[in-house]
């Protein structure tokens, strides 16, 4: 298991500093009113905010749990999709040949048309990231504190290029074309690909069980794809993310008042 290099404090300071200057006021505003003006009745007992505590823990357990394996389903999903392009290219070069053609093609021409069937893969490529940088209102990534550190620190390139233009030196002009009035670019494209293999196999540059190996990765390339959809488009619940907010935020404003009188007990100067 590779743990890597921790954040520094410095960079978990700057990162959370809005966060830390509101726990501060939270912290702060009760604990100057029960010390200066004497609001005693501020203070509530401890035990109903252990409990809140345990159940917060809990509950955001479970949710770092549900995250985590969005996170590593995405990370099979990639290295899924690295695998299978390594495959198809491996594949095209190997499987489309003139062994079995009516007409053979010349050296030149077979290597066009593998360079075809390898950058149509590329162009599948290009118009999944562009589907996959869509905005969702769920989203947080137009969020002020987002935008800050995206502005200044990287830059996304489907966020400032058309996709036409990205797809443009992968695809032929009449292909490009027909994707570009599609909805979903990426199922188009493969099944372009698609096509293309049933007509090499018309035309002998590839036999019938090559051309099964070879359909078989694009069911993996809709099987990948669809997977990758499925975190686009489906977040974590939001009743249970709402949940999970309010249980926190009321356990954030309660943890002052139960101290409180906890710490008062010691003496005065210990509520500080």
């Amino acid at each position: 298991m590779h743990i890597g290099n921790n954040y520094t404090l410095k960079e978990v300071i700057f990162w959370t500093r809005r966060d830390i200057f509101a726990l501060f006021l939270i912290s702060a505003i009760p604990t100057t009113l029960y010390i200066l003006l004497g609001w005693r009745w501020l203070s509530i007992p401890w035990l109903p905010v252990a409990l809140l505590g345990t159940a917060v823990a809990f509950v955001v357990g479970f949710k770092n749990n549900a995250s985590y394996d969005r996170l590593w389903e995405a990370r099979k999903l990639w290295g899924g999709i690295v695998n299978v392009s390594r495959t198809w290219t491996v594949m095209v070069l190997d499987y489309v040949t003139n062994k079995h053609a009516a007409k053979a093609l010349s050296a030149a021409d077979l290597r066009e048309l593998h360079r075809e069937l390898v950058y149509r893969h590329l162009a599948w490529l290009t118009a999944l990231r562009y589907q996959l940088r869509e905005y969702r209102k769920w989203e947080s990534v137009n969020k002020k504190h987002n935008l800050e550190y995206r502005n200044k620190w990287f830059k996304v390139e489907e966020h400032n290029t058309d996709v036409g233009e990205a797809l443009r030196p992968y695809l032929r002009a009449e292909e490009h074309a027909s994707v570009m009035t599609k909805t979903n670019k990426a199922a188009q494209i493969l099944a372009l690909q698609s096509a293309h293999l049933r007509r090499l196999l018309e035309n002998g540059y590839i036999e019938d069980f090559r051309h099964m190996e070879l359909e078989n990765r694009i069911a993996e390339l809709y099987n990948l794809q669809g997977g990758c959809e499925r975190i686009k488009n489906f977040p974590y619940p939001r009743q249970y993310a709402t949940l999970n907010l309010w249980f926190v935020k009321a356990f954030i404003i309660l943890i002052p008042l139960g101290m409180l009188q906890e710490f008062d007990r010691f003496g005065i100067q210990f509520v500080w």
